[in-house]
């Protein structure tokens, strides 16, 4: 597979070599794929996360847990 960078992303991947943390551009790049990974499976699970909270409360008001607004507005 040939990937293109733009000079700019270039320029990243080989200041990451050249600092010694990585032995080459692949290296680079496959950590950089690794985070993207990473970072979309926490996405997901802050939705999955959201999407409970969300029907907890479409629950809960249809079991008539709630209070109305300017109630509880009044109260506060």
């Amino acid at each position: 597979m040939n990937v293109s960078l733009t000079p700019e992303l270039e320029k990243i991947v080989s200041v990451k070599v050249e600092s010694g943390l990585y032995n080459s551009a692949s290296e680079v790049i496959r950590e950089g794929l690794r985070l993207l990974q990473q970072r979309d499976e926490m996405r997901e699970l802050k939705l999955e996360a959201l999407r409970k909270e969300i029907q907890l409360g479409i629950n809960e008001l249809e079991a008539g847990k709630f209070r109305d607004g300017r109630e509880a507005m009044a109260e506060m």
